[in-house]
């Protein structure tokens, strides 16, 4: 499956809730716009049963799922790819793991020279952030603005922004170099349906 060009990239909140409440809000989510779902877990009771029932409901709908940072737990499901850090080698790994169709993300952080190097070893995205204050990655390192301008310039693949991403902020993101929003808890906090389709109107 593509990774898509412009959209809202949904990454599960899987914190205290069941997985008929996070597969729920996922469908949700889709049924408001998202584009491409990440699942993100980092406390998992059962990862592969949750994973491939994301699978299947991101699949009905066209839409492809992505693991966070476990290439064997994708390999195993068939998952459509995989975000990972920064680790040397660590695309080279998940690509032969994971084949040549395999979409594979890698996170960026403030850093366009690392999405220049990550996109020379075959990233099919690179990511940045977090832009503003997050409750999902609260001690995460701030990312700028001016970062997602340079990396429009030295990059081609598709940009994602993330952290702290609400409607009345993404726009200024998606103007300065973003393709896509990805969005926790701006999503998942309350009614998925409905927040996924507030950020419709930035796209």
């Amino acid at each position: 499956m593509r990774f898509p060009a412009r959209g809202l990239y949904a990454i599960t909140q899987t914190a205290h809730k069941s997985a008929d409440i996070i597969i729920n809000e996922v469908i949700a989510a889709i049924k408001g716009g998202a584009v491409v779902v990440q699942y993100r877990d980092k406390n998992p009771s059962d990862a592969i049963y949750l994973a491939s029932e994301l699978l299947k409901v991101c699949h009905r709908a066209n839409v492809p799922l992505l693991i966070n940072d476990d290439v064997e737990l994708a390999a195993k499901i068939g998952a459509d790819g995989v975000h990972i850090g920064k680790e040397d080698g660590a695309i080279a790994h998940a690509r032969a793991r994971l084949g040549e169709k395999a979409i594979i993300g890698v996170s960026c952080y403030n850093c366009v020279d690392q999405a220049v190097y990550a996109e020379q070893q075959g990233a099919t995205y690179v990511a940045f952030g977090r832009f503003f204050p997050s409750t999902s990655k609260p001690l995460a390192a701030p990312a700028q603005l001016e970062t997602l301008q340079q990396a429009r310039l030295r990059v081609s693949v598709p940009i994602v922004a993330i952290g702290g991403i609400l409607p009345d902020n993404g726009g200024q993101l998606l103007a300065a170099g973003a393709d896509l929003l990805a969005v926790i808890g701006g999503l998942f906090e309350s009614n998925p349906e409905q927040s996924a389709r507030a950020y419709q109107v930035l796209f």
